[in-house]
């Protein structure tokens, strides 16, 4: 489906970066063009990677639009993404999945294009849901977010992705230190200890990885608390509901646990034998996991910072990211890294006594 959209406002006088030419009357005609009418009212929410919208519409009704980052994905991942949200809605895994488009046909696509000042935009559509984040210092939740993503997780060994990205050293470590090296954006009096720390923290990830091969299953990938939506009982439906599905990969299932911990070891251990304690009602887990927690953590650090220095022409970073960058945030990454290395020398997680 391709819809067709112009801003008020002239090319010539928008921002280079094409975000800018998102505006209000452009999301409203793109939305028009796929049969979700909008009133006018428009919230942009809080979403740095791409752009999402909250809009109300014409019958009462409100909707999320996502206009994904231009150049990131293809149809073909976009659609790996929706397809997988589809499964797990049919599994009945509670799961903000993307609606179908085109005149609302049970058959519509669910990725919509659309043309704004000559530049194309990816369009998705989600049904809006009201929730608050996980309280993750009790045990019955983390239980119940173990079973959560064993369903999400039984879903996804069902089959691969073909086109999505699968989470491995060189794809989220090497190939991120080699785009930040190439950037040229390190302080001088920095580069040396970044690099020499990054090398060396990959070095262990890929020793540990070789060492713990883990079976590669469809996974959420980027399931922290902010992209757990829980829903009061009362209200029904109650419990946790995944949105975001954007960083799905193929990966270890660990990925999908370890973010939803916090605190000192003593602390991580007994909310990750809840969370083990839900997750294995429902699907086996192998201990083996647990020593790449810490590779894990390293190649999303090295991976995030190549995030942000890619995305720095985006006029939504630098405010909210004002620490990036400067010779601090270089110093304490490579303090950070450093940790890593010793981290991941040492024995993983005993849960032994816990479970």
């Amino acid at each position: 489906m391709t819809s067709s959209a112009s801003s008020a406002e002239p090319s010539a006088q928008l921002s280079a970066h094409p975000f800018a030419h998102l505006t209000p009357q452009a999301v409203l005609d793109a939305l028009d063009a796929v049969g979700q009418r909008g009133d006018g009212r428009l919230l942009q929410l809080n979403s740095y990677e791409n752009r999402v919208f909250q809009v109300m519409l014409e019958d009462g009704g409100a909707v999320v639009a996502k206009f994904y980052r231009p150049g990131r994905w293809s149809d073909a991942q976009i659609s790996e993404e929706h397809a997988f949200a589809a499964e797990l809605d049919r599994a009945e895994v509670p799961v903000v999945a993307s609606l179908r488009l085109s005149g609302s046909t049970d058959d519509g696509p669910t990725l919509a294009h659309a043309l704004i000042d000559g530049l194309a935009f990816r369009l998705a559509v989600y049904p809006r849901r009201a929730g608050h984040g996980p309280e993750l210092d009790n045990a019955d939740t983390l239980r119940w977010l173990g079973r959560f993503i064993a369903r999400l997780h039984g879903v996804g060994e069902q089959r691969r992705f073909l086109h999505r990205r699968t989470l491995d050293a060189r794809t989220f470590g090497h190939a991120p230190l080699a785009r930040l090296l190439a950037q040229d954006i390190i302080p001088p009096a920095q580069l040396t200890g970044w690099r020499d720390a990054c090398q060396q923290a990959l070095a262990a990830v890929d020793a540990a990885l070789t060492a713990h091969p883990a079976r590669q299953i469809r996974l959420h990938g980027d399931c922290h608390p902010g992209n757990i939506l829980w829903r009061d009982i009362e209200a029904g439906q109650g419990g946790p509901h995944i949105v975001d599905l954007d960083d799905a990969v193929m990966g270890p299932a660990i990925q999908d646990l370890w973010m939803l911990l916090s605190g000192s070891p003593d602390a991580m251990r007994g909310q990750l034998a809840a969370v083990l304690q839900g997750y294995r009602q429902i699907r086996d887990f192998d201990n083996a996991e647990l020593a790449l927690v810490e590779p894990l953590r390293t190649l999303r650090m090295v991976h995030h910072s190549a995030w942000l220095a890619e995305r720095w022409d985006d006029p939504a970073f630098p405010p909210a990211f004002p620490w990036f960058g400067g010779a601090g945030y270089w110093g304490q990454q490579t303090t950070q890294l450093r940790e890593q290395i010793e981290l991941m020398a040492q024995p993983p997680l005993d849960l032994s006594g816990l479970e």
